[in-house]
């Protein structure tokens, strides 16, 4: 869940909150609600517009805001037209970058399946993200008609020349990509790999200071997509920085990173 606000000096009482959300955006929190005998668990990150504008465009870089608002979104509210047309603007504009991203790192001839688990794929590479591969397929057969839809859409736009083509299997597309070009975009995204997870460290430190419970929360995740359970130790709970620093090497020996 992204809640997209005007300005993050007017979305937080605390002028800190505000520079650690320009600084690093986005600011995730966390909340935990009994309910039923059970717990109820919510996060949310707070964007701005101009960072979702700028993070959906080639302009940024790193794939953690293109990479996620190219997939299926939906706007649950907006103040007024004007602010659902440029979310609805910038979540096109993802998708263009993502697909422009992408091509370089496939075969001539693909398919839509091919572009996007390779997207995610790669996307998914660029941070400490607890998923199997598996989730990658889940991700492109929850909508596939939607990934058909949009490819579809972005591919005419593109600067990269792409064509249909009719393979065996059904539709396939030829991108005519030179050697070159392939090869910066296979650097670039090692590049993001090594960036995103810096950046990643980094969220998981502020994470700790907005989340309440937000230690237990990413211990939870780890163990719900992977598997790999890791006990806090009771003296390590009120310290969350020191705990992700004595825990982030255990997870990763167990495979909990990659």
């Amino acid at each position: 869940l992204y809640v997209i606000v005007g300005r993050y000096r007017d979305a937080y009482r605390s002028s800190v909150w505000a520079s650690l959300n320009q600084l690093l955006p986005p600011n995730v929190f966390y909340q935990e609600i009994p309910f039923e005998g059970r717990e109820v668990r919510a996060k949310y990150a707070v964007l701005s517009m101009a960072d979702l504008e700028r993070g959906a465009s080639p302009a940024w870089f790193h794939s953690y805001i293109w990479g996620r608002f190219a997939q299926p979104t939906v706007l649950l509210y907006a103040a007024g037209p004007v602010v659902a047309e440029r979310v609805c603007a910038a979540l096109s504009q993802a998708v263009l970058t993502f697909i422009g991203r992408v091509i370089p790192r496939l075969p001539t001839d693909f398919s839509v399946e091919d572009l996007w688990l390779r997207g995610l794929t790669l996307s998914y590479r660029t941070e400490f993200r607890a998923e199997r591969p598996e989730k990658m397929a889940a991700l492109f057969r929850s909508a596939p008609d939607h990934y058909v839809r949009v490819t579809d859409a972005a591919l005419p736009v593109l600067p990269i020349p792409v064509e249909i083509v009719e393979g065996g299997d059904g539709r396939l597309y030829r991108a005519r990509v030179s050697a070159a070009r392939r090869l910066a975009c296979r650097l670039a995204w090692k590049i993001r790999s090594l960036q995103g997870k810096a950046l990643t460290v980094l969220r998981l430190f502020k994470g700790a200071f907005t989340f309440t419970g937000g230690l237990d929360y990413i211990l939870w995740k780890i163990e719900r997509h992977t598997g790999v359970t890791v006990e806090v130790p009771a003296r390590l709970k009120p310290h969350p920085i020191l705990a992700l620093c004595v825990l982030s090497w255990r997870l990763y020996r167990r495979g909990a990173f990659r």
